[in-house]
């Protein structure tokens, strides 16, 4: 499974498949309350060590992380690789990226 998705792709796999993706949102809690996907986890880049117990038991569900722009999930989605999540993935663009292209009600700041 590749490191990243595109926004298109993460869209078509969201309709698509079963069980859906399971979103983390690794931005801090300001950003998250501005917009964020519905139904996304929230676990900041900031805490991820300490709060990675949150995700026992999803070591083999299909993670999106996204963040901003996907400089932040993209390290984030590698960290948790290295962590026993094989199929973690980093949505290009971030949630900037989804709001222009797949949700344009969505805020962009």
């Amino acid at each position: 499974m590749d490191l990243s998705i595109s926004c298109r792709e993460t869209k078509d796999l969201l309709d698509a498949a079963t069980p859906a993706p399971v979103f983390l949102d690794c931005r801090e809690r300001e950003e998250y309350d501005l917009v964020h996907i519905k139904g996304s986890i929230l676990l900041p880049m900031s805490k991820i060590g300490d709060r990675i117990g949150e995700l026992a038991g999803r070591e083999e569900d299909h993670l999106i992380v996204y963040c901003h722009h996907g400089m932040r999930s993209a390290q984030v989605a590698q960290w948790l690789r290295t962590r026993g999540f094989p199929n973690v993935q980093t949505m290009d663009g971030g949630i900037d990226q989804w709001a222009e292209e797949i949700d344009p009600s969505l805020p962009r700041y």
